[in-house]
């Protein structure tokens, strides 16, 4: 028994040491940031929270490997590796305003002639760790940022690994200009070595300008941490980035509520929207989306071309990997919204100057 006992306390000094010393895992707020963030509306009990429309923010998602009825016995990830279009790297480095998916919500935005990342998790493990977690359905993204031109700006929604990855920020340290994150976000990127300088923190609704592009942070219904002791440490949310002939919005992560009304009434209408919708649970009403609730987000944001985000690339729900696309396609159709689902790697061009795919590459 005494050596069972021991067994379980050398165990958890070496979980705790692999949380404190793994960058990996990134940083924590300091008691200064603590401060500000408790004279925020959204920051309650050493906790941020979701708008008070929304409901109380997740602490956790039930693990969505476990059985549940409404499991579909569709594949869950594709037969073999997923092909990736060979990247047209002179349209995204033209002066037209583009997009470009990479997969789950990684996407590359031109607008003005800024080239923008969003959520920008090119790695092949969703995870802390490469030894295990989601493995991407195609190969690593790494070798697309030597070829990437200078990137003016990342835009990261929240902190989870499916969306903020280490070794993804680390090979773009260096080609990287500015960072915009919601608040606490900062501490993972500046203990993975970003400069504070290059760093601009904001909470919901605030708003702020780069380089001619008008910028805010909007509120998301979800939650945040990278650690079992830093649940909801750091700020979720979406993005607003208006240029001279493109407003865009992406939703970050989150579930359904009235905040994309507001959203909507405040920044809307939007040429592109990305909304996500493609990791999902009954089990997870907190978190995320139905693909027919994302229609309804697009429809409350004021969304004219809207794009499914969070699928294509990790299997993170029991869902079929196909199921949230098909399903957002036939909630489209019915409420009259054009949805676009590009391959991964096709550039669509915001001002009409590329032909938008129509094509069910998924089939």
């Amino acid at each position: 028994m005494f050596f069972l006992a021991l067994s379980f306390v050398v165990l958890g000094v070496v979980i705790l040491l692999i949380l404190n010393l793994h960058p990996s895992f990134g940083g924590n707020p300091t008691k200064e940031q603590e401060e500000l963030y408790g004279t925020f509306d959204n920051y309650k009990d050493g906790k941020f929270i979701n708008p008070e429309s929304a409901g109380p923010a997740a602490s956790v998602e039930i693990p969505s490997t476990f059985p549940y009825p409404d499991s579909t016995a569709e594949a869950k990830e594709p037969p073999r590796p997923l092909p990736i279009a060979e990247i047209d790297w002179n349209n995204i480095d033209s002066a037209g305003d583009s997009l470009t998916w990479l997969g789950h919500s990684a996407f590359i935005l031109s607008l003005d002639d800024k080239k923008i990342l969003i959520d920008p998790m090119l790695g092949p493990v969703a995870s802390p760790v490469s030894f295990i977690g989601p493995k991407r359905y195609s190969k690593d993204l790494f070798g697309i940022i030597d070829e990437m031109p200078p990137i003016d700006a990342v835009f990261i929604t929240h902190d989870h690994y499916d969306h903020l990855d280490y070794q993804s920020i680390k090979k773009l340290e260096g080609k990287v200009g500015h960072f915009f994150v919601p608040y606490g976000v900062s501490n993972h990127l500046v203990r993975w070595g970003i400069e504070k300088e290059k760093i601009t923190e904001l909470n919901w609704w605030d708003e702020t300008e780069f380089e001619g592009l008008d910028i805010a942070l909007t509120p998301a219904k979800h939650f945040s941490g990278r650690g079992i002791f830093n649940r909801n440490s750091t700020l979720w949310g979406g993005w607003v980035i208006l240029g001279s002939q493109t407003r865009f919005y992406t939703s970050g992560d989150g579930s359904y509520a009235g905040h994309f009304k507001e959203i909507g009434d405040k920044y809307g209408p939007f040429d592109v929207a990305l909304i996500e919708g493609g990791q999902y649970d009954k089990r997870w009403p907190e978190s995320h989306m139905l693909p027919e609730e994302s229609v309804q987000a697009n429809l409350d944001v004021q969304g004219d071309q809207m794009l499914l985000t969070h699928w294509g690339a990790f299997t993170l729900a029991r869902h079929g990997w196909t199921e949230p696309i098909e399903r957002a396609l036939a909630a489209a159709g019915k409420n009259d919204v054009n949805l676009l689902a590009p391959r991964i790697g096709v550039t669509i061009g915001l001002d009409g100057s590329l032909p938008l795919p129509v094509s069910p590459w998924w089939r």
